[in-house]
């Protein structure tokens, strides 16, 4: 079998932002049309317009927010083609919780461990595949059994009800995962309100309708940065 050898040049096209010029960051695709770009370009973009900003289609009239999505098959694909992006990232991201003076999330520091133990073995020769399979699994299985995402960067917020033609949850103030996203939280307000349809719902945020693939996370970032 023939293998052909193509250059990073050649594809830069399919794994760069167009509003940035940069590499894909938490890529993120608009549903209507299929292109992708940088989740923090295109939320910026769309406080100011309703359409992609490649083939310009309307992604929806009043709400495009809620019409992109996370696309992590993509950002996978660029992490593995681009040589030290992913690290460079999650560098930039240590510094920038470092700068507000706020803990690093449990995600970006098992992230780093994971990609320095991975190139230090690399570098070193050493292969043990199954021992670290193994010890892999067996953490993975642990966590899955115990930990229920507690290890993660937690939020506390507020859900009030604005709609008199629902009730206000009994308990309004929840602690969960800064992963969670808008969507986990429309389902479970839909659960403890016994709704047919969680899509009966939108969450706002200083009175602003908030994506269904925005986690929580993002949102503290962006909506409430200035209230730090």
């Amino acid at each position: 079998m023939m293998t052909r050898k193509i250059k990073l040049w050649d594809i830069n096209a399919h794994i760069t932002c167009h509003l940035c010029n940069g590499y894909l960051i938490d890529a993120t695709t608009v549903t209507e049309c299929l292109h992708t770009f940088c989740r923090s370009c295109l939320v910026k973009y769309l406080e100011e317009n309703n359409t992609c900003p490649t083939c310009r289609i309307v992604i929806h009239q009043s709400h495009p927010l809620q019409y992109i999505g996370h696309d992590r098959t993509m950002q996978d694909i660029v992490y593995k083609l681009v040589p030290g992006l992913q690290e460079a990232e999650m560098k930039k991201q240590r510094e920038f919780y470092h700068k507000l003076g706020m803990e690093v999330p449990g995600d970006i520091k098992g992230e780093t461990c994971s990609a320095k133990q991975h190139l230090d073995s690399h570098r070193n020769g050493e292969t043990k595949p199954d021992e670290n399979s193994n010890k892999e699994a067996s953490e993975e299985k642990r966590e899955e059994n115990n930990d229920y995402h507690r290890s993660d960067e937690q939020v506390s917020i507020c859900l009030e009800c604005n709609s008199s033609k629902l009730r206000g949850l009994k308990r309004k103030w929840i602690r969960c995962s800064a992963q969670a996203t808008v969507l986990h939280l429309k389902k479970f307000i839909a659960k403890k309100l016994n709704l047919s349809s969680f899509n009966e719902l939108d969450i706002l945020c200083n009175e602003e309708i908030l994506g269904k693939d925005h986690t929580l996370k993002f949102v503290v970032v962006t909506r409430w940065r200035f209230k730090v």
